[in-house]
């Protein structure tokens, strides 16, 4: 068995590639940016960039491509059978077979491909927040919001490999339209994508004055804008992160109703504000899971590798598929 393995997160901005040794340790990296936009072949611009990412890893490790487990972490839903068939946030991928295009980029056979939030789950598992816990929720937050959950120590797959797929939940009717077609999906809201949007209705709306004064126009103001003005305690900020909060902690509620969770893992690229919006959800849990009083105590906590999860998990996947 190989003592490294190479995983791969392909999210909706950007891909993640990581070069993880058998015990967890991550011993290299290199990020792209996510190729969009319709191909003939679907998936065929992304698989490209993975292919790079693995060679370039590999040339740098002194690593053979040919020999070493790799897998890959995708966005939306994919099937059992290693195939996304749909993926609003990496369309041009949607019904491709990216671990068989990347295997005949690379001149291997098939590539291992998971969930990219089942992924992380995986990772927080065995090596991160999650390990010694056998029910708990993964929460990725990026361009949206993916889900993977643990029950009695194993990961839920559902009866098509869909399961997890938390981000549309709808948690508000007729809310914003959603990529993947529907209204008011969760991911509208607490997402990367979620704050972008909720600082740019802010702005316009002349709730961030001063953020706009820094910026110059209210149409520039951008979610990073919002979350630095945040950590500087600029009050309008803080109210925009709050709200943030505020619909984190009501679909979590919501998942709390369902499943019974004890808790929440949250990372992905939204990760590194989580020191802004998860004391936020925290506090606004309470008022909205019903019976708050009468359970166990949930628990919110940040991964314990951030935006490195998805891409630490696929690794991991690998090296079990190996085995």
């Amino acid at each position: 068995m190989s003592d490294f393995a190479i995983g791969v997160d392909v999210g909706g901005t950007k891909a993640l590639a990581v070069v993880v040794s058998d015990n967890g340790t991550v011993v290299d990296q290199l990020r792209s940016g996510t190729p969009h936009g319709r191909d003939a072949d679907p998936g065929a611009r992304a698989a490209e960039v993975v292919a790079d990412q693995v060679l370039e890893l590999s040339r740098r490790q002194g690593i053979d491509p040919r020999c070493v487990p790799i897998g890959v972490g995708l966005p939306g839903l994919m099937r059992r059978d290693g195939h996304l068939a749909f993926a609003p946030n990496l369309q041009s991928a949607s019904g491709s077979d990216l671990g068989a295009l990347l295997g005949d980029a690379l001149g291997r056979s098939s590539i291992v491909a998971e969930n990219d939030a089942n992924c992380a789950a995986i990772a927080e598992h065995a090596w991160g927040a999650g390990r010694d816990i056998d029910d708990f929720v993964m929460v990725t937050l990026g361009t949206g919001i993916g889900g993977g959950i643990v029950a009695d120590g194993q990961l839920v797959r559902g009866h098509s490999g869909f399961a997890g797929e938390i981000g549309h939940m709808v948690v508000e009717a007729n809310g914003a339209l959603c990529r993947c077609g529907a209204r008011g999906c969760w991911e509208r809201y607490a997402s990367g994508g979620g704050l972008q949007r909720l600082s740019r209705e802010a702005a316009l709306d002349g709730r961030l004055p001063t953020v706009v004064a820094r910026v110059g126009a209210a149409n520039r103001v951008k979610g990073e804008d919002v979350t630095r003005a945040a950590a500087e305690g600029l009050d309008e900020a803080v109210a925009v992160i709050d709200r943030v909060g505020w619909w984190l902690a009501l679909g979590l509620a919501n998942l709390t109703a369902i499943l019974d969770t004890g808790c929440f893992v949250v990372g992905g690229g939204l990760s590194e504000v989580a020191g802004l919006v998860l004391p936020s959800a925290r506090t606004h849990l309470a008022g909205l899971v019903e019976g708050y009083d009468a359970r166990a105590t949930i628990t919110i906590v940040e991964s314990a590798f951030g935006s490195l999860s998805g891409a630490m998990g696929a690794a991991l996947v690998a090296f079990e598929r190996a085995s």
